[in-house]
């Protein structure tokens, strides 16, 4: 199983965001805003938690799918699309992110939005390879993920390669963190061609700290 059941108690008692980042937008600007028909695009998010990124897509115009081991951020998903956008298209599932529920090449672009940096190396690896299986060819992917030097990285208990129970930062009490090397990269997404690689830095001054994530852009 690729999902840690704390976070059905993460989602149960904190509030979420209620909208994308930046970056996330801007992909989906550059690739699919002059699609000639919004509703025929199909986009699936892993680790899609209470949907905020699905909801911005589905304002959009987007056919939308989304997959999440938390049955709690589903219902919540579900409740906020249902309300702010009735129309909307798609599929929401409880479900393992290992062993995606749909057939071969069904999608135009998959996203990762840090779910994939809360599973082991090796469970990463299998669920980058399972994104790829469900994208088209000259599909688009889309990971946003932790880096190695964040806040976190190397405190508290190890439990696999570069992934720990973090002693401290935003991610302690969130299950464990897997924080990755940029030498990692190209071996954890072989099955899509790298486009772009991105840092992005943010410092918190008080405790002299920096929470630090790769935004990773690629194609099948």
């Amino acid at each position: 199983m690729s999902w840690d059941p704390v976070w059905e108690e993460v989602f149960r008692q904190q509030a979420w965001g209620k909208y994308p980042g930046e970056d996330l937008i801007r992909f989906i600007a550059r690739n699919f805003y002059n699609a000639k028909s919004r509703p025929e695009v199909k986009i699936l998010e892993v680790g899609c938690g209470p949907g905020a990124n699905l909801w911005y897509m589905a304002r959009e115009g987007f056919t939308i799918y989304g997959v999440d081991g938390s049955k709690t951020a589903i219902e919540q998903a579900k409740i906020r699309l249902d309300s702010e956008c009735p129309e909307w298209t798609g599929e929401l599932v409880v479900g393992d992110i290992n062993k995606l529920p749909f057939p071969d090449e069904t999608f135009d672009a998959v996203i990762d939005s840090e779910a994939l940096s809360c599973n082991t190396f090796e469970n990463a690896a299998l669920i980058y390879s399972e994104m790829a299986r469900v994208t088209k060819q000259n599909g688009k992917l889309f990971s946003r993920t932790f880096a190695k030097g964040s806040w976190g990285d190397e405190t508290g208990e190890k439990v696999g390669y570069d992934t720990y129970l973090v002693g401290e930062g935003p991610l302690l009490g969130k299950g464990f963190a897997r924080f990755t090397n940029y030498n990692d990269i190209p071996e954890l997404i072989k099955h899509f061609t790298i486009q772009e690689i991105q840092l992005l830095s943010r410092e918190y001054l008080q405790e002299n700290k920096i929470v630090k994530e790769w935004v990773i852009v690629g194609e099948k």
